[in-house]
């Protein structure tokens, strides 16, 4: 344990952010957290502030874990209060650009920007989540965690917006493979052959009910996040001039399971 507690900010509170906030005031961290509208329930020792960027000025280490469509106003939010001292971790699943877009807001400040992509499932790990990292600063911000023993590994010789492409790219394939399994399990329970349906998948994806079930459930219970992250593919392809029209489907498919 720190012979100093570290300070951590937690800026977005929903199921990400609050499971963070949980786990690192469990290790003994110094959490303030900020949510315009926090639900869910958070360790005892974390403190509530009332803005973002009340919670981010005092801080050694700054969590954005908002959705895309906020992060640039969040950047804005604490922006005055920010230091050359600090670690801003950009955590939000967003397309590469807009991350070099949020890096530039901040430049000014000196904060030490770090693009950090959550590359897997949070509630099963908390903040023992993988955790890929990239920016100029990557190399003190992994010292400065080195404590807390997370799962960090960094793009060798990253820029800011490098973690994103990767989790990106990543993206397309394994929630691809999940929107097909989805639409395939669907059809198959609609024309009467459940059971052959899933021997075909399993054919190809060499597993088993309980793998196909894991599929299903999670783009249904994540289908939200999942869109939203499905929206930054996109963007990131369109920016290359590319048609994303695979991945498109991907994310209707997740906006149907919604209803």
């Amino acid at each position: 344990m720190m012979n100093e507690p570290l300070k951590i900010a937690i800026l977005g509170l929903g199921e990400a952010g609050s499971r963070f906030a949980n786990d690192l005031a469990e290790m003994g961290v110094t959490v303030t957290g900020y949510d315009p509208n926090p639900v869910r329930e958070l360790h005892p020792s974390v403190t509530l502030a009332s803005s973002n960027a009340e919670a981010a000025k005092d801080a050694e280490v700054i969590f954005s874990v908002n959705l895309s469509s906020v992060s640039e106003e969040v950047a804005q939010d604490i922006f005055p209060v920010l230091k050359n001292t600090q670690f801003f971790l950009e955590m939000n699943t967003s397309s590469p650009d807009k991350k070099k877009k949020i890096d530039m807001i901040l430049k000014p400040t000196g904060v030490q920007f770090i693009d950090l992509a959550i590359m897997a499932p949070v509630p099963p790990k908390g903040i023992k989540t993988p955790f890929l990292a990239a920016g100029e600063d990557v190399f003190a911000f992994l010292e400065k965690m080195k404590p807390l023993k997370l799962d960090l590994s960094l793009v060798e010789n990253g820029k800011v917006g490098d973690a994103a492409t990767m989790k990106l790219l990543r993206s397309i394939v394994y929630k691809g493979v999940a929107a097909v399994i989805c639409e395939a399990v669907e059809a198959g329970d609609a024309f009467g052959m459940p059971e052959y349906i899933r021997k075909q998948i399993s054919s190809i994806i060499g597993g088993n009910d309980d793998l196909i079930d894991r599929f299903v459930e999670g783009s249904k219970t994540h289908a939200l996040r999942r869109m939203h992250e499905m929206e930054a593919v996109i963007e990131m392809l369109e920016e290359r001039n590319l048609d994303p029209i695979v991945t498109r489907a991907t994310r209707d498919n997740l906006a149907k399971l919604m209803n």
